[in-house]
């Protein structure tokens, strides 16, 4: 169903006045003095509304440059920590070198004295093979002097078995 051309023309001539009459009956100069006060207040409120948009988004933006403020004071003090944990842990590492030259040179010290100790022992043992041969030496010309001894005993005795026998034959 389409509209003629004389149908379109008469609805344009006659809206003004239906407009009118639904609006309660104000003729159509009040009714676009209201129309444009109804533009002026939405205008003003979608100026209002986006006032209070910018003040909100403002409002977001100085939270998210205090939350930036704030998460490059945690990485500082991330930072700080982690300075603080590495000239620690270089502490550390300095008093394990400290603790490891001086347990070195304790060692060595202890090498040291076992090598001294050792060479006592060496002097030592050297004295004692000395003393060693020493009575070996003495228990040899002991065991000569009595070798000579028993000799002469015996010869002695033997001789002087031999006089009495003589003597005795000899003796009437």
């Amino acid at each position: 169903m389409s509209l003629a051309a004389e149908d379109i023309d008469y609805i344009k001539t006659h809206i003004g006045e239906w407009l009118a009459e639904v609006s309660l009956g104000k003729p159509p100069v009040v009714y676009e003095i209201e129309l444009r006060e109804r533009m002026l207040r939405v205008e003003e409120e979608l100026k209002h509304q986006r006032e209070l948009m910018k003040q909100g988004f403002d409002a977001m933006e100085k939270r998210f440059d205090a939350m930036e403020k704030r998460f490059e004071a945690m990485d500082k003090r991330f930072e700080d920590m982690q300075s603080q944990m590495d000239k620690r842990f270089e502490a550390m590492d300095k008093r394990f070198e400290d603790m490891q030259s001086q347990m070195d040179k304790r060692f060595e010290a202890m090498d040291k004295r076992f090598e001294a100790v050792e060479k006592r022992f060496e002097a030592m043992d050297k004295r004692f093979e000395a003393v060693q041969q020493q009575m070996d030496q003495r228990f040899l010309d002991l065991n000569k002097r009595l070798d000579r001894f028993m000799l002469w005993s015996l010869g002695l005795t033997l001789s002087a078995s031999g006089l009495v026998i003589a003597a005795l034959k000899l003796w009437p």
